[in-house]
């Protein structure tokens, strides 16, 4: 993988639409390493991403490890998946519902996912990623057309589990390739 301390390959302007990266200010990308592979057209990046939260006379940063990919064999739904907290359960009893998978309690009862076409991302997330995320815990995930960024909110990785982080974020592209169209 290439290492640039910085931001030089221009990657802010492709994670804009991300929500991740719509939050608080004074926002920094540092410590990128990237893996071209021409052959399967996949890109991606492992970086750390600061941004700080101001509220009056305080503030507060957030540092956390991301893998990005892109890639042409997704074409994702735009979706937002976060590990389910209380609040998102007394949301759900006021109406303001998620995406569950009866199938799947345990996803469901894990996560809060959330996008604007149900029925895509539904037909988007197979067996696979359900169970993978079954049993997987406190993960984030975005997903837009051809991107996808995987993190665990606030929290930086050690080179060894930069590796973990690659090895499950090209296990989660695999999971989430969608099959080409025929003719």
């Amino acid at each position: 993988m290439q290492f640039s301390p910085k931001d030089e390959w221009g990657l802010t302007t492709l994670l804009k639409d991300f929500k991740l990266f719509r939050r608080g200010g004074r926002r920094r990308i540092k410590n990128l390493l990237r893996q071209q592979s021409g052959l399967h057209q996949i890109d991606t990046r492992i970086f750390d991403y600061h941004f700080t939260i101001s509220t009056g006379n305080s503030s507060q940063t957030f540092k956390q490890t991301v893998f990005f990919v892109e890639s042409k064999d997704l074409g994702l739904p735009q979706f937002l998946m976060k590990p389910e907290t209380f609040f998102h359960r007394v949301a759900a009893f006021l109406g303001f519902e998620d995406i569950d998978f009866e199938e799947y309690p345990k996803f469901s009862e894990n996560y809060y996912l959330k996008g604007e076409d149900e029925d895509y991302i539904r037909g988007s997330l197979n067996d696979e990623f359900l169970k993978f995320f079954s049993v997987e815990k406190e993960w984030y995930l975005e997903g837009l057309n051809y991107y996808m960024i995987f993190y665990r909110f606030n929290h930086l990785m050690t080179p060894t589990q930069i590796k973990d982080l690659h090895k499950k974020g090209l296990s989660l592209v695999e999971m989430l390739k969608q099959e080409p169209l025929l003719p």
